[in-house]
């Protein structure tokens, strides 16, 4: 017969010891903290999403990677737009803290100026227009480029969130 390594009370000290270690382990793997949030509001439909992409070396993003999280299919949340609806677009404080502006931008291309507000409306706006040029896109892509005019990433994008604006023709 062999004796135990442990008697009882020293096998339950040790699990009790492992439970604690594992669980601060856990913990600390969830310290990440959530980006900031951004909104798209259409009428009374809202959607709200986290980055797609995000600078997290304090650098801000490459201009690679800037383009690829633009021109990607990270589009996480779609909203129906009919023409003519008032768009609204919204950000978390934290967006524009610190010296940091967004801009909108629409299929990659700025239709805003960049902005230290947290909230910009497009009352009556026909986001799908063409100018006669054909017909309409189904889809188009909303993107919110945040930036920052300190530190290192001065000037640089430093997050971006996408949104899908579906065309209703209903």
């Amino acid at each position: 017969m062999t004796a135990p390594l442990f008697s009882g009370k020293g096998r339950r000290t040790a699990a009790a010891l492992g439970a604690v270690s594992a669980g601060l382990l856990v913990l600390s793997a969830c310290g990440s903290k959530p980006t900031p949030l951004a909104t798209v509001t259409v009428g009374t439909t809202t959607v709200t999403s986290e980055a797609a992409c995000q600078g997290g070396d304090g650098k801000g993003l490459s201009n690679e990677k800037l383009q690829e999280c633009i021109e990607g299919l990270k589009t996480s949340k779609t909203v129906k737009y009919s023409p003519g609806t008032t768009l609204r677009i919204g950000v978390e404080p934290e967006v524009v803290e610190d010296g940091k502006k967004w801009i909108a931008a629409l299929d990659g291309q700025p239709i805003t100026d960049q902005s230290n507000k947290t909230y910009r409306s497009f009352p009556g706006v026909d986001f799908f227009g063409t100018g006669g040029q054909g017909e309409p896109a189904k889809s188009r892509k909303i993107s919110i480029i945040q930036f920052s005019d300190k530190g290192p990433s001065k000037g640089k994008a430093e997050a971006v969130w996408n949104f899908k604006l579906q065309r209703d023709d209903s």
